[in-house]
């Protein structure tokens, strides 16, 4: 007799992305110095000290729950540096507080699923963080890759009409994760403008926003006008508090109410020190443009280097990541990512993100440059061997 567990039909975890990469991980660390991890873009540098002073402060007083919605303090700071970066008026009524980005970008179609039963369709970037995906399939939606142009921009022309009918959502990442590709104002509001007028509601993830690297404001899918979009960000990457867990969405005030009545529902709530100090590193933009310099730095430094060992940036101008490819496009990107984990260096092979980046690696400028130099001096070292 089959066992219980044999018997079931539904839903298996697929291995988590990052898993993958235990074999390399192994490869990379038996290197004197260890591993130098490319792969994940977890924040290493300090946290700014503003924020780390309301931490300690709001400790203390934290016996009580925090308010879902975020708290005032958090959700007018928000709105004041939209302003600041953006140049959109927004009020605190128009944000609500996440638990990190992640768990939002997982949990929206299910919610507006709930919302708009008669869409069932989530559509995201051909190449992408693999969460948009996920996040389609948990909410027993249909996940639509869109492909990219070779810009790595969404190419909206190729999704069918039927798809677009079906759509209940559409992620838009600017800059982007993994191929740091960067938008136009104007193609920002073109994407807006497909999805209004497919009753489309468009997730901007704007996580990056502070590192796009090129000359201006980044554009946000909110100056298009608040109707039918989020604009999703973080303090993560801009303040390196990933390990605070506190984001924010801002946009649609109706579906932002909607969103957050939900969300008291559903317990998702950030603790009150940590909003406190998102709210202090938010109102703070001094330690943001030194934390622009160094993936500046760090980018000047990698990159010609690279490309000294036939591994070419292809990507957009966003400082946070490299998307890598071997120069006389004879590698796939697990055999990129074998050749530097024997060099020491761990890194994400592309199609981790959508098989139309398996000829690529990801390259996370995370790491303090003293390893990112030791990662460059063996990579030299194995070159010269060869």
């Amino acid at each position: 007799m089959a066992s219980t567990a044999a018997s079931r039909s539904g839903f298996v975890p697929p291995p988590y992305p990052h898993d993958r990469l235990a074999t390399l991980r192994r490869l990379a660390d038996a290197l004197p110095g260890g591993v130098v991890d490319c792969s994940v873009g977890t924040p290493v540098d300090p946290m700014p000290e503003a924020a780390l002073d309301a931490l300690r402060a709001a400790a203390p007083g934290s016996t009580g729950y925090p308010p879902s919605m975020g708290t005032p303090a958090l959700r007018d700071a928000a709105a004041a540096w939209i302003g600041r970066r953006f140049g959109v008026t927004l009020t605190a009524d128009d944000v609500i507080a996440c638990v990190g980005t992640k768990e939002f970008v997982a949990s929206l179609p299910h919610y507006l699923s709930l919302r708009e039963p008669s869409r069932d369709t989530v559509l995201y970037p051909g190449v992408a963080y693999p969460t948009y995906e996920m996040g389609a399939t948990l909410a027993r939606c249909r996940a639509v890759a869109v492909p990219l142009d070779a810009e790595w921009r969404l190419d909206l022309g190729l999704v069918s009409d039927a798809d677009a009918q079906r759509a209940l959502v559409l992620w838009v990442n600017v800059p982007g994760n993994p191929t740091s590709a960067t938008a136009t104002a104007d193609q920002m509001r073109s994407i807006v403008a497909w999805a209004r007028e497919r009753g489309v509601v468009v997730a901007s993830d704007e996580c990056y926003a502070e590192f796009a690297g090129v000359p201006g404001d980044p554009p946000t899918a909110i100056a298009t006008g608040l109707e039918g979009v989020l604009a999703v960000h973080s303090v993560s990457k801009r303040s390196n508090m990933a390990g605070l867990r506190c984001g924010f969405v801002a946009g649609d005030p109706e579906l932002v109410r909607y969103l957050g009545e939900v969300r008291k529902h559903a317990g998702m709530i950030v603790s009150n020190p940590s909003q406190a100090a998102a709210a202090a590193a938010l109102r703070d933009d001094a330690h943001v443009d030194a934390q622009r310099a160094r993936y500046e730095r760090r980018r000047a430094l990698v990159l010609p280097a690279l490309e000294e060992h036939g591994l070419v940036h292809d990507g957009g101008p966003a400082l946070f990541y490299l998307w890598l490819r071997s120069a006389e496009e004879a590698d796939d990107g697990w055999e990129i990512a074998a050749r530097l984990a024997e060099a020491g260096t761990l890194v994400a092979p592309g199609d981790m993100y959508g098989p139309a980046g398996a000829d690529h690696v990801r390259l996370a400028l995370t790491q303090p440059d003293d390893r990112l130099e030791l990662a460059l001096e063996r990579l030299a070292a194995s070159a010269a061997r060869t």
